[in-house]
């Protein structure tokens, strides 16, 4: 029992060691980050492609945002309507009879259904040297293209870029708000931090620039992957593309408002990052070089993470339950203590960064580790049972549309 404690407080150390110089990395990446540099010749043309499913609340909104992108270079905005049954058509054709560069396009049913094989049809329909992607309900601020154009065509080796999401509504409730945190922390710490120090960069599914080139070059989107994102990042990296992090090219994306919606899409995510490592597992190119750090990233966060926060939440509950737990150099204690302050130093780094440090933010940072970091016990179990029943069915988890709200905008 003593050496698995010990073995358990080693590990433990160093995913705490690791986290923390992520953390300071993204600090200094983020301060020290300018805008990139103007292109000396021509900007390439580029493809915006939205992806879109009975998105009728959000739409208007979203297409507004895109007429107002501003770029030197040609630029497209495909409209990509999946079958939708609301009025999406009907307001998306309204803004491609007033504005030449916005596109209606309906897609032709097909399976499996979601995002991946409707961003591979958008891809057959354009041609550009660039495609930007950017979901249904996103608001991308003026110059977000245009700045992931710029530092893609200056960084060697780049297969794109990735920029920055914002929550537009998180001022709606404490979910949102919790979720909007989270969000900087992802976005502003661990992306900046993992690029900072290993040149690495993670596609978001949104606000993410790739070039034409080298999407064909690995044969498209894998229509099966639900985290088309994450599962495009390892193949990417893998040839030895790199995907430049670039935090002021900014979108504001709507989050879920009610904790039903945020459990459904969460649990997408999480059956899409399941069925990322298993193909991981059973493809050794994901285990060399860079690629190893973004495959030892998701084995770390969807298995030993969740393990070792159940652990950390024993020695809590033993701890002000007054249960005797063994000393092994130090109280046992101390490993739930230093996780608490590692999270709560990660989000409060965050809202300097961001500059929307207020005294409700603080408060809320303080709880959300008793709160909104424990549903990720729950959505795993969840998961994890889902994508299992799945397999040995040999059935196949299908898309999940995210329920879009109307109003709440920060």
């Amino acid at each position: 029992m003593t050496l698995l404690l010990y073995a358990i407080l080693v590990f433990f150390w160093l995913l705490l060691l690791f986290y923390s110089a992520l953390t300071v990395a993204g600090l200094w990446q983020r301060i020290s980050s300018q805008a990139p540099e103007k292109l000396k010749g021509d900007y390439p043309n580029v493809a915006v492609l939205i992806p879109a499913h009975n998105e009728g609340v959000v739409i208007e909104d979203t297409l507004n945002a895109m007429a107002k992108l501003r770029y030197p270079g040609e630029l497209n905005i495909y409209l990509l309507d999946d079958n939708s049954k609301d009025n999406t058509a009907e307001i998306a054709k309204e803004f491609a009879e007033t504005f030449s560069r916005i596109h209606y396009i309906p897609v032709p049913p097909g399976y499996p259904s979601g995002k991946s094989r409707v961003l591979n049809y958008g891809l057959s329909i354009s041609s550009s040297k660039y495609f930007v992607v950017y979901d249904a309900d996103n608001e991308p601020e003026a110059d977000a293209v245009e700045k992931l154009i710029e530092t893609a065509e200056q960084t060697p080796k780049a297969a794109g870029a990735v920029g920055y999401v914002k929550t537009k509504n998180a001022s709606a409730n404490l979910l949102t708000r919790m979720i909007g945190l989270e969000f900087q922390v992802f976005q502003l710490l661990m992306q900046c931090g993992r690029w900072a120090l290993f040149k690495i960069g993670s596609l978001a599914g949104t606000n993410m620039l790739l070039r034409r080139s080298v999407i064909e070059e690995l044969g498209g989107y894998d229509p099966l992957a639900l985290a088309e994102d994450a599962e495009l990042t390892v193949r990417l990296t893998a040839l030895g593309y790199v995907l430049p992090v670039v935090p002021l090219s900014r979108t504001w994306e709507q989050e879920p408002e009610t904790m039903k919606t945020f459990i459904k899409q969460r649990t997408r995510w999480l059956n899409g990052n399941l069925y990322l490592l298993e193909k991981s597992f059973q493809d050794r190119s994901a285990w060399f070089g860079r690629t190893f750090m973004l495959s030892l990233q998701h084995v770390v966060t969807y298995l030993f993470f969740v393990l070792l926060l159940v652990v950390s939440d024993i020695f809590f509950i033993a701890g002000i339950t007054g249960i005797g737990l063994p000393l092994v150099g130090a109280p046992l204690e101390m490993l739930w203590f230093m996780t608490y302050i590692v999270y709560v130093c990660q989000l409060l780094s965050s809202l300097v960064i961001d500059r929307n440090l207020t005294v409700k933010n603080v408060l809320l940072v303080l709880v959300m580790y008793f709160t909104y970091a424990q549903i990720f016990l729950f959505l795993l179990f969840r998961s994890v049972t889902m994508y299992t029943i799945s397999r040995a069915r040999k059935k196949t988890i299908v898309w999940d549309k995210t329920q879009r709200f109307k109003g709440n905008v920060e």
